[in-house]
């Protein structure tokens, strides 16, 4: 499992070269990818399904580019999509074309099925843990820009007495 996770990690970072990431940047990618490859075998250490374990890969890994973003100043794609590579579903869509290929279309249906419905749990995870952290993010702004309640009742009362 450990050793699964740096092969994860490896393969992030070969994608961060790829994609032209540098610096502090490319080792906090490819560590999520490691985390995202540990969660996910995790999952399905503690019977988990399979879409399952990737839904919850994918919110590990996105938490983990939340925070990384905000730590580094980064944007949060550099470290997402990096961390994403490990869990994609390639050997679904080469088995679903290959099937296809053959003429077994109940096999190509249910391969595709299975790994639509793969791709598609990682897409919600990502995109719930990025709403909510944007939700938050909005949130905390609103709140610190705003007085509080206790000093506009005091400029309001203030205001008030001087008009009589």
């Amino acid at each position: 499992m450990v050793l699964n996770s740096f092969y994860s990690l490896i393969a992030s970072l070969g994608f961060g070269v790829l994609f032209n990431i540098r610096g502090r940047n490319l080792a906090f990618a490819g560590i999520g990818g490691g985390i995202a490859w540990f969660v996910y075998e995790l999952c399905l250490l503690t019977s988990f399904s399979d879409i399952t374990a990737l839904f919850i890969g994918s919110v590990a890994l996105s938490i983990y580019g939340e925070f990384a973003a905000r730590i580094l100043k980064s944007p949060v794609t550099i470290f997402v999509i990096c961390a994403l590579i490990p869990l994609v579903p390639g050997k679904g869509m080469y088995n679903t074309l290959l099937a296809s290929v053959q003429g077994d279309v109940y096999l190509s249906l249910e391969v595709g099925l299975h790994t639509l419905l793969s791709a598609g749990s990682i897409a919600i995870g990502v995109m719930l843990v990025s709403t909510i952290s944007k939700f938050l993010s909005h949130l905390i702004q609103n709140n610190k820009s705003r007085k509080p309640k206790k000093a506009l009742d005091e400029h309001h009362n203030k205001k008030i007495h001087e008009t009589f």
